[in-house]
Formats: structure tokens, C-alpha cells, sequence
């Protein structure tokens, strides 16, 4: 008996070695998207995107429409603290940039002003009609070589100008609202009289 009595408190601190803690599972956790009202993705808009919302704006897109082309060319991110808080940093810089660039067409508008009107010369036949027409990129052509830095997409042509010696009021569309207008004066070139063939 004094054996199997002996054999007793040995069984006991058996147990307390055996409990090891063991190591806790490390469990991922995907980053999940918000879903919207209508199932598809809520990002913040970094940059203006036409047709869908101003910078800082909470929009909801397809999910493919978010995943392939907004997120990939930085024009917008997922809504957590961090990208929220970068943004209102961004949105700061942004807003500077914006002001000096809207302080740069005005100066741009009273630049056109003052200029008062401006001379195009284009072939045309003895009926006075253009051989082409001019149109938005023939006259940011002639304002980028007085050093105006007016694009295409500013000239606002209801429609191109097809007649010569005309003069022609331009609307401008500089952008933030600003718009200003020039005077086109068009005069037709026109060509002599082709050699005789012998």
C-alpha cells in the first residue's frame, strides 16, 4: 500500500507540467471593401472625376469600375483613417495649386482683353469660301504662338468658321468659370492662277 500511496502525489505534478499554453493561431482578416445601398463600393475620390464627384467626395461605383481603374491610377481610395487622414493633407495642397491656378487665368483672361483681335490667314477660292474651315485647333495654334497657353479644348466654336474675310467673336473657356472672348478676323488667301501647261 505505501507504494501505491507513493505513487500518488507523483500522478499529481504529472498534470501541472503538462499544461502548456499553446500558441494562438494568428487569424488574417482580409481588408474589406464597404458596400453601398445599391451593393457596389465606397471609395474617396483623390482627384475631380468627371461624371462622378468632386475630390473628398464618398462616391459608390461598380466594383470592377473601382478595383480596375480608379484604385490602380490613384484617383481614389478605400474610406479607413489613414487614407482619410493623407487626404485632408492633399486636399490642402490641392486647393493652394488651384488658387494660384485660377489667379494665373485671370491674368490670362485680361491678357486676351487687351490684346483686342487677332489676324488668320487661310486659303480660300475667289468666292471668299475657305478651302478647309478653322476650327478649335487652328485658333489655340495661333494663341499658343502669341504665347498664349490656350488648348483646344478652351476654344468654344458652336461651329468651325468656313468663310474668309469675316470677323468672328470666339468664346473661351478657361477653366474655373473663367471665360473670356476674342475677335477672329479671317482673311482668305487667294491662290493665282496655275501655269499653262505646254
Amino acid at each position: 500500500m505505501a507504494k501505491a500511496e507513493a505513487k500518488k502525489p507523483a500522478t499529481k505534478a504529472a498534470p501541472a507540467k503538462a499544461e502548456k499554453k499553446l500558441p494562438t493561431k494568428k487569424i488574417r482578416q482580409r481588408n474589406q471593401v464597404l458596400k453601398g445601398t445599391h451593393g457596389g463600393m465606397q471609395l474617396v475620390l483623390i482627384e475631380d472625376v468627371t461624371h462622378l464627384g468632386k475630390q473628398g467626395d464618398l462616391v459608390e461605383v461598380k466594383a470592377g469600375y473601382g478595383r480596375n481603374y480608379l484604385v490602380p491610377y490613384g484617383l481614389a481610395v478605400v474610406p479607413d483613417a489613414h487614407n482619410l487622414k493623407r487626404l485632408e493633407g492633399y486636399k490642402i495642397k490641392v486647393s493652394k495649386a488651384r488658387e494660384a491656378r485660377i489667379a494665373d487665368l485671370k491674368v490670362l483672361a485680361e491678357q486676351l482683353a487687351r490684346m483686342g483681335s487677332f489676324t488668320i490667314e487661310a486659303n480660300a477660292t475667289d468666292d471668299d469660301h475657305l478651302y478647309g474651315s478653322i476650327g478649335a485647333a487652328e485658333i489655340s495654334k495661333l494663341l499658343k504662338g502669341k504665347n498664349l497657353g490656350i488648348e483646344a479644348s478652351m476654344v468654344k466654336l458652336d461651329h468651325p468658321i468656313k468663310e474668309a474675310n469675316t470677323i468672328s467673336d470666339v468664346p473661351l473657356n478657361l477653366g474655373y468659370g473663367i471665360e473670356s472672348k476674342i475677335q477672329l478676323i479671317v482673311v482668305g488667301i487667294k491662290q493665282g492662277a496655275a501655269p499653262a501647261k505646254k
